[in-house]
């Protein structure tokens, strides 16, 4: 058995070895959900329409507008959902430090006793929160991280929330589209492009997850798959019923 002899191997080995994948999911939710929703809403949406015995310019019109349509929904709903979560933590924001400043002395026990429930001794948790309390901007932050769990300098922005939605939505939502913007006639290259599409995603999804990238991309393959499918035969009902 080896023996170390320094200890600046064992933290150089540590600290090459101990590294942790992206888990929140800041860029990787909305790229990911957007392409994901695109490929698999217009896929589906333009099998539906084929079902019907719709022809290559009315598949062309609905992926289009189904494209357009969606990333602007994408867009909208990404930048409310996340200009209203911004608006939120700023006004908590806001209350913790009008509370700093009127009752500085209370908010300094308050973040001793925190440190003190995790197992801190109640002397040096009242000298770290004396501390950490001197700057108020420093403490404001320490309060929203141990209270609200945010970190006020890396609040996330709307417009690259939207921007990105859209930008995803779209590149996927073109997928089924294109063959026939490139002259195809039929639906079956749309649809080879679109799975193929689908597997990919899931792959990347991946390389952030234990899961192995063959079992991610034929998991969003399956899902993907079953969409397009179900749509087709209710087209083709209500096409035969329509006409």
């Amino acid at each position: 058995m080896a023996i170390i002899d320094t200890e600046a191997p064992l933290h150089e080995a540590h600290r090459d070895n101990h590294t942790h994948r992206d888990v929140n999911g800041g860029w990787l939710r909305p790229a990911v959900f957007g392409a994901m929703d695109g490929l698999v809403s217009n896929l589906a949406l333009m099998t539906g329409v084929a079902g019907g015995d719709a022809g290559r310019q009315a598949l062309v019109l609905t992926g289009l507008a189904g494209l357009a349509a969606g990333a602007f929904s994408m867009a909208a709903g990404e930048y409310t959902s996340v200009a209203s979560q911004r608006e939120l933590v700023e006004a908590e924001l806001d209350v913790e430090r009008r509370e700093l400043r009127k009752h500085p002395k209370d908010e300094e026990a308050e973040l001793a006793a925190l440190y003190e429930t995790r197992g801190v001794e109640p002397e040096l948790a009242r000298q770290v929160a004396r501390q950490l309390s001197r700057d108020p901007e420093q403490a404001l932050e320490i309060h929203a991280r141990e209270e609200l769990g945010i970190d006020p300098s890396d609040l996330p922005s709307p417009l690259v929330a939207a921007v990105s939605s859209f930008g995803s939505f779209a590149l996927g939502a073109l997928l089924p589209v294109l063959p026939y913007l490139l002259g195809a006639s039929a639906l079956w290259p749309a649809v080879l492009l679109a799975l193929f599409g689908l597997f990919a995603c899931g792959a990347v999804v991946a390389r952030v997850t234990a899961r192995s990238w063959w079992f991610s991309g034929l998991r969003q393959l399956a899902l993907g798959g079953a969409a397009a499918g179900v749509t087709y035969v209710l087209g083709s009902f209500f096409g035969t019923a329509v006409g």
